[in-house]
């Protein structure tokens, strides 16, 4: 045997693991919120969401805080299901076979969260108030750990994030959200949560102030809300442009009493 023969397996093996890595970096940066493996790690530990999260379009932490903020407003406010800035998938043909689908996977999301009922439960589990000073209806306690898995398996009993509306003396669960990352196919979204009752929601065309100046920006014309949606007007503006933010989202309110409104873009009152 080679003299070298010992240092090209080591080389070898280097390699292999090395391109794992970077395998597994890649996928991460796919899913929502654009966690890298360290972060989703310390996420899953219950490290709080102050960190890092990820360029998107060469923006920075201050810019992607205002982002996910609009992103929960545009989330849970009653907005038009298209928008500038958000693109929903195609409503498809309900069949007797999709309602089964989606009536077990309500069932066994309603199993797999009834213990976070009490909100106490979920902060123990490693989910994470998403802004937790800013009023908002709906309240999103996320786990990363959760999304990350989402990124390759669906288990109906573990979303992503747990929506609460804000009580007196805490809050009460309403619902979750599944997430899959924004490369997913409507057909890949419809064998999880079917097309024909559920409609899934991606951000787009995200135009973010120039640098520097996002405490002082139109914000009639920048973010989430804003008129800007292309990439040439951003430009025009001097702004940042982000064609897709996060990934595909959708929410469940398992404890409403039919399918349209267990599967609704926002929760009933």
């Amino acid at each position: 045997m080679s003299a070298r023969s010992p240092f090209v397996q080591l080389a070898a093996k280097g390699g292999i693991l090395f391109g794992a890595l970077f395998v597994v970096t890649v996928l991460l940066a796919a899913i929502p919120a654009h966690h890298s493996p360290v972060e989703a790690q310390e996420s899953a530990q219950g490290a709080s969401q102050e960190m890092d999260h990820g360029k998107m379009g060469g923006m920075d932490m201050d810019d992607a805080k205002a982002s996910e903020s609009a992103a929960v407003e545009d989330m849970t406010a009653n907005h038009g299901a298209h928008s500038l800035h958000m693109r929903m998938t195609q409503m498809r043909q309900r069949t007797p076979g999709d309602v089964e689908r989606a009536n077990e996977v309500v069932a066994q999301l309603r199993a797999g969260i009834e213990k976070y009922k009490d909100y106490h439960a979920a902060l123990s589990d490693g989910y994470r108030i998403f802004l937790p000073n800013v009023p908002q209806p709906e309240y999103h306690f996320t786990n990363y750990w959760n999304g990350f898995l989402e990124a390759f398996t669906f288990d109906p009993a573990r979303p992503t994030s747990l929506l609460y509306r804000k009580t007196s003396d805490g809050y009460q669960l309403v619902g979750a959200m599944y997430t899959m990352p924004k490369r997913a196919t409507e057909d890949q979204l419809n064998a999880r949560v079917p097309l024909s009752v559920a409609m899934w929601h991606l951000h787009t065309n995200l135009c973010m102030p120039p640098k520097g100046q996002l405490r002082g920006a139109d914000w009639s014309r920048f973010g989430l809300r804003g008129s800007i949606a292309t990439q040439d007007a951003c430009d025009a503006a001097g702004g940042r442009f982000a064609p897709v933010i996060f990934g595909w989202m959708v929410h469940v309110y398992p404890y409403e009493d039919s399918l349209d409104k267990i599967f609704a873009m926002h929760h009933h009152d």
